[in-house]
């Protein structure tokens, strides 16, 4: 019975046969699969699709990125939920969280059908069979190195802490126990490794090629704070002259490309307007959905924080700003009221609608009238008002809905691909990253003018003003720097919450949202934290007592 239902099995074979149906290839069965070159073009077809899931909900990249972006700084749930996603969210993690399971049962199921192709493809037949075998290795490499990310502690913690099983086979007798952190990076590398060795083929950024292969080496090298080879991969990609950074303008729209029409999308786990989708209701189980409604479609209860709107307002101008869309009370413009809002010191959301006569701005609140006044500090307008306790810093805008006390900043970077209401295509690699790789790469290597330029190349893509040495905010690293301009443009992409714990520091979530309710809330997760990793799921334990639970 344990073999039939333990997680190791050809469940994935299965899966691939049954995506065989919609093909040219629906008569051939299981045993003689992968017989011919085309069989094997179909079951790799079938392991790209194991990572969208079923019509592109509910996959392994849905659930990895709530396990990646909730639990960072960028995000707010307006509330709370039944939903296991809570749990995630505010590292109430526990073992039988639905959400982790389908992730890990995705993510072997993916691992054994890339085992499958990589054990029945010979290398060096064909430069085809060559193609087809390094993306199946790309394809498992990615798979471990973000389930190491997931259950296994920062690789600077510890080569030696425990992270995931490392199951290289398809034999279903074939059930290892967890392996150590270093392992699976020596694992992830080995195959990446391969991978940009067999592939020259020019894909699309719908497949994975060399570069693919090249650009996620730089990220497990800079994970692994191996700089120099964080830096040399990088290069490798940035070199290829097979990508460029978007204009501002085309920038501006990054959420509405499919990623073949994109100059910087490397690789992306592609969704398609057509084929995706396709049922009514389908707009509502996707990640887009609980960031935002649209035409009627969404849940819309998981915003912009309060602490990124205060870091990408610091730039009027910046083109970062079009992923965030402030959900107006009045939709005409002539209409809308003016207000301000702040945080205060509960980390609760306090708005009041003002009054602008004589250019003076004021509001009420309980009998008293205060007057809005404004700074300029670092060249930059600042407003307030005193109070009591000196003075109170406030941010000017309109009348916005809200949702249980939050105003909804919607979160507009998961949807309106190709003008579909949430239909995304998530990013795993874009040549942004190959910038700001190299960027923490230099900051580390204390080459601080070296840094500053890959960021400046990131910032003037924006729209905003770039750094130079002397004008870095008195208080910050190079390195802040860095990682500030990461946790800009790569929000809502799932690298927040690695950059800040691979680095050792605290995740800061004072900051209105649901994670503050209730009990004991964790105001701060420190990158020693049990809960920094998930647990392993429950059932897998029951199935495979040798596996040993995470602290």
């Amino acid at each position: 019975m344990k073999k039939i239902i333990a997680l190791f099995t050809l469940i994935g074979l299965v899966t691939i046969s049954c995506d065989i149906v919609r093909n040219p290839y629906d008569e051939i069965a299981v045993s003689t699969l992968f017989e011919s070159e085309g069989a094997l073009q179909t079951a790799t077809l079938g392991n790209y699709a194991l990572l969208k899931g079923k019509n592109g909900i509910g996959g392994w990249n849905d659930q990895l990125h709530r396990l990646t972006e909730y639990p960072g700084d960028n995000v707010s749930l307006s509330g709370s939920t039944s939903d296991p996603l809570n749990f995630i969210y505010n590292y109430r993690a526990i073992t039988t969280n639905g959400r982790v399971a389908d992730f890990w049962n995705d993510s072997y199921k993916a691992i054994v059908g890339c085992n499958v192709v990589i054990e029945s493809a010979e290398e060096g037949v064909s430069d085809n069979l060559d193609q087809l075998l390094g993306e199946n290795y790309y394809l498992r490499a990615l798979v471990y190195f973000q389930m190491g990310n997931v259950f296994g502690r920062p690789y600077n913690q510890g080569t030696s802490n425990l992270s995931v099983p490392l199951k290289l086979t398809s034999d279903v007798n074939d059930i290892p126990n967890r392996n150590t952190v270093g392992e699976v990076y020596d694992q992830v590398i080995s195959d990446l490794l391969k991978a940009e060795m067999l592939m020259n083929e020019n894909k699309t950024a719908t497949f994975a090629t060399k570069e693919a292969a090249q650009a996620l080496l730089s990220r497990v090298y800079l994970y692994m704070e191996d700089n120099e080879n964080a830096e040399i991969y990088a290069d490798k990609v940035i070199n290829s002259g097979r990508y460029k950074l978007l204009t501002t303008e085309q920038f501006k729209q990054l959420n509405y490309l499919n990623p073949k029409e994109s100059s910087e999308a490397i690789f992306s786990i592609t969704l398609n307007k057509d084929a995706d989708l396709p049922g009514q209701w389908d707009d509502w189980w996707t990640v887009g959905s609980l960031y935002a409604t649209i035409d009627g479609s969404g849940w819309g209860e998981m915003y912009a924080s309060s602490t990124y709107l205060d870091l990408i307002n610091q730039n009027e101008n910046d083109a970062r700003k079009s992923f965030i869309s402030a959900q107006y009370v009045e939709e005409n413009p002539a209409d809308r009221k003016p207000w301000v809002y702040w945080v205060d010191s509960d980390y609760v959301y306090q708005t009041r609608l003002t009054t602008d006569s004589g250019g003076k701005t004021t509001f009420e609140d309980n009998g008293t009238t205060y007057t809005v006044e404004e700074e300029v500090v670092n060249g930059k307008t600042k407003y307030f008002f005193q109070n009591g306790a000196g003075k109170q810093y406030v941010n000017k805008g309109f009348e916005m809905k809200k949702r249980n006390g939050f105003p909804k900043w919607f979160i507009m970077k998961a949807s309106l691909q190709e003008g579909d209401v949430h239909l995304w295509s998530p990013t795993v690699s874009r040549l942004a990253e190959m910038y700001l790789n190299k960027a923490e790469s230099f900051a580390k290597r204390g080459m601080d003018q070296q840094a500053i330029d890959q960021v400046n190349i990131i910032r003037e893509r924006a729209g905003i003003p770039t750094y130079s040495i002397e004008t870095i905010p008195e208080g910050k690293s190079v390195l802040d720097i860095v990682l500030e301009e990461r946790r800009l443009e790569f929000a809502f992409e799932g690298h927040r919450k690695f950059d800040v714990f691979r680095n050792g520091e605290t995740m800061n979530r004072r900051y209105p949202g649901g994670h503050l309710w209730g009990a004991n809330p964790f105001y701060e997760i420190p990158a020693n934290h049990n809960r920094v990793v998930e647990f392993l799921p429950e059932k897998q334990i029951i199935l495979q007592p040798g596996l040993i639970q995470n602290p």
